[in-house]
């Protein structure tokens, strides 16, 4: 089992930033993940993959795959309050769930 957090390349955020949307989306994956699925995910680890998109196009995309394979996904918009306009899509994390099955959605895309 794993989760990946695809992360907008395009907003050149810095490092700080990019961290605190990643822990954003794994904490909201956390709170949202059904109990047997969660349990499961801390039991292998919580395994977690950072990754780069292009822009918001990539991510929607994503998304899209995401629904289709019935896999859970976590946007993350930020407040606006440093770097970026109120709103801007940040980064999705995607899962928890088993590796194969991300790998369809996320495994094409470099790490960060």
């Amino acid at each position: 089992m794993k989760a990946t957090f695809a992360v907008r390349k395009d907003l050149d955020m810095g490092k700080g930033k990019i961290a605190v949307q990643v822990a954003h989306a794994a904490v909201i994956m956390a709170l949202s993940s059904d109990k047997k699925t969660l349990k499961k995910w801390l039991d292998d680890g919580q395994k977690k993959v950072a990754l780069w998109v292009k822009d918001e196009s990539e991510i929607i995309e994503l998304e899209l795959k995401a629904r289709e394979l019935k896999v859970p996904f976590y946007e993350v918009r930020d407040a606006g309050l440093t770097q970026l306009p109120p709103n801007t899509l940040t980064c999705v994390g995607f899962g928890p769930e088993e590796d194969e099955v991300i790998d369809k959605i996320t495994g094409h895309l470099k790490l960060i």
